[in-house]
């Protein structure tokens, strides 16, 4: 069922907590928002009674407006949100549910998947059980199980996992590979943690095509990209990639590998976990328990005649020395690392133990990117802006008058936003910047301003400028830098 035209009500979690599932599929009403004070509430039309109103009034302590809706809308989220174990709500369910596969667990993959969710968490507390997923880098609520149904969703994600269904004291880690029509093949990957109230679950889902993406759309502004591909497109030396989990950084080293894959290179990758896959590049998988490690793996390629090698992350002293050490012997490397700036990855390999006159010669370009939420076109408000909306010590690039807030629909999820975009800050390490590196003085501000070098608040405060977010989203980033 494809989301833009889905025959259901998205309901924020709050909202759903307004009835309990017996009083929603006894009345066969859903509540949707508040109008002025007074609640509205969808009824289904075979069953709609306007007096029920003031019925509902006095058993839910609020100011009640029905509104008629048609019956498979009703149903489908009822079943969506009240879950329940009855006999009569199964054959309800069933009828909402219709044309689709019986397994709930397939159906919440498929339904993630097609709606770009990169996480499903399946969680459990005292009195409720609940599945999220993150869309767009937010946890939105999609479901609400009863306790009775979540041991038997646990327990055939660890039998699709190849997990040890009986171990419910120790976390687990596993894999799926889902291959279902509709949703096309992709690998997934599994952590259960046990919890206070039972075992959680969080699935992540691996994209396994590569081939759509496209490096002039990720959100590089034209210069930045140009100094980017400069980088990259040298015979020898390190593109270091920084930012925190989840910003995109994996994407735009495939972006990259898919511009410099073909038959006259030889491109090695050593990832954890592989995220894409792409026809022409030889992908190795991390195994730390058996000493496949970033750098042993590093020291092999070197006698694979490469030509590109990217490695997931350097994360210890002795990837980056291996990493310093391949460059200097001819090769292009492409990495990730974890810093707060583009220019921090510098101080950070310093940091490792690495040479400042190795960092100088090895670098060709150090980024940094961030993923920032679009606002829904469709619920966007636009308002008038005051000095509140801006951090205490943030002093604006340029005068803006109007700027947009999140409000929320159901093209949206009610979140108020649509889509990512990355914003980067991309550093080209020229001589004179190589020179400042061996000096080991690292504050360069005024110099890397002087080069005309945009920084991350910089580019993500012209995403707020025209319209595309807020500030609440930019907010981070415009007091860190």
């Amino acid at each position: 069922m494809d989301v833009a035209d889905a025959k259901y009500v998205l309901l924020k979690a709050d909202v759903v907590q307004l009835v309990t599932p017996e009083q929603a599929w006894h009345y066969r009403i859903i509540p949707v928002q508040e109008e002025q004070g007074q609640w509205l509430f969808y009824m289904d039309e075979k069953s709609f009674l306007p007096e029920l109103s003031d019925e509902l009034e006095i058993l839910l302590g609020l100011s009640v407006r029905l509104e008629k809706k048609e019956s498979d809308i009703i149903l489908n989220t009822l079943n969506r949100y009240y879950r329940q174990d009855k006999k009569e709500n199964k054959m309800q369910a069933a009828k909402a549910f219709e044309g689709k596969s019986d397994d709930f667990l397939k159906d919440i993959i498929g339904e993630a998947k097609r709606i770009r969710s990169s996480d499903i968490h399946i969680e459990t507390y005292q009195e409720r059980c609940r599945v999220r997923m993150r869309i767009d880098g937010l946890l939105v609520e999609r479901y609400v199980l009863t306790k009775e149904e979540y041991p038997s969703l646990i327990n055939k994600i660890k039998i699709m996992s190849n997990l040890d269904i009986a171990e419910k004291r120790l976390p687990q880690d596993g894999r799926i590979f889902f291959n279902e029509p509709g949703s096309g093949k992709f690998d997934i990957r599994v952590s259960v943690l046990p919890t206070l109230h039972g075992e959680k679950a969080v699935l992540r889902l691996l994209s396994n095509d590569a081939t759509n993406i496209d490096i002039n759309k990720l959100g590089f502004a034209e210069e930045d990209l140009e100094n980017y591909l400069e980088g990259v497109k040298r015979p020898e030396g390190m593109v270091l990639i920084s930012g925190p989990t989840g910003s995109g950084k994996t994407t735009t080293l495939y972006a990259t590998l898919k511009l410099l894959n073909n038959d006259s290179r030889n491109i090695t990758t050593i990832e954890d976990p592989i995220e894409y896959t792409l026809e022409g590049i030889n992908q190795v998988q991390l195994r730390e328990n058996i000493g496949l490690n970033f750098g042993s793996t590093l020291r092999t390629f070197l006698r694979q005649d490469p030509n590109i090698i990217m490695v997931g992350e350097i994360r210890d002293p002795d990837t980056a020395s291996m990493a310093i050490r391949t460059s200097l012997t001819g090769h292009l490397v492409l990495s990730t690392i974890h810093t707060n700036s583009a220019w921090g990855t510098i101080s950070r390999l310093v940091d490792m133990g690495v040479a400042p006159f190795l960092v100088a010669t090895t670098l060709n370009t150090s980024v940094a990117q961030r993923l920032i939420r679009l606002l829904c076109p469709n619920c966007k408000k636009e308002e008038q802006v005051t000095g509140k909306i801006f951090p205490k010590k943030f002093k604006p690039y340029r005068e803006v008058s109007h700027h947009f807030v999140a409000v929320g629909c159901n093209d949206c999820y009610h979140t108020g936003y649509k889509g990512r975009k990355a914003v980067y800050e991309v550093i080209p390490i020229d001589e004179e910047l190589a020179e400042v590196i061996k000096s080991s003085n690292f504050a360069v501000g005024d110099l890397l301003k002087k080069k005309g070098i945009k920084t991350l608040s910089e580019n993500a405060f012209e995403l707020f400028e025209q319209g595309q977010t807020t500030m609440e989203e930019i907010y981070p980033l415009l007091i860190n830098f």
